[in-house]
């Protein structure tokens, strides 16, 4: 899966938590993400020097709240490609709300976040699993193993 295909296909599925994603599904939705952060970063510096004055907030202030509209505006289909990326491990998207409420609790985000991290890098099951059809591989079909 390319990058136009990965981008595509997870705002397509913006709001389906159900079945699998790939890792480069995942991963190369995560690049484009941290691309599109630069040109908003710039445009908010560009928009914060150009109304520059007396009282004016700073370039700061409005790198943080474009970066808070787009990631609003991203969120659901970053939260069903996380849990769709549990599910091609065969785990439940649940762990992935549990590690996401827990992470609020002090210091403890050192643990859940590089638990996410690792989730995500690590390959999914071979085969169907419980969450659907392999990925990678979807004419493999769960009757092949019985």
């Amino acid at each position: 899966m390319g990058f136009t295909e990965a981008v595509g296909t997870v705002f397509k599925k913006c709001v389906t938590f159900s079945g699998r994603a790939s890792r480069s599904e995942y991963w190369w939705f995560s690049l484009f993400y941290a691309l599109a952060l630069f040109p908003l970063a710039i445009l908010a510096f560009v928009l914060a020097f150009a109304t520059s004055g007396g009282g004016a907030p700073s370039p700061i202030h409005y790198t943080v709240v474009i970066w808070m509209v787009f990631t609003l505006a991203i969120l659901l289909p970053l939260i069903s490609l996380q849990v769709r990326r549990f599910h091609d491990r065969n785990i439940s998207g649940w762990w992935y709300l549990a590690l996401f409420i827990l992470s609020f609790v002090p210091y403890v985000v050192l643990v859940t976040f590089p638990v996410i991290i690792i989730i995500s890098m690590l390959p999914g099951t071979e085969g169907p699993n419980k969450f659907g059809a392999d990925p990678l591989r979807p004419e493999i079909r769960a009757d092949v193993f019985a």
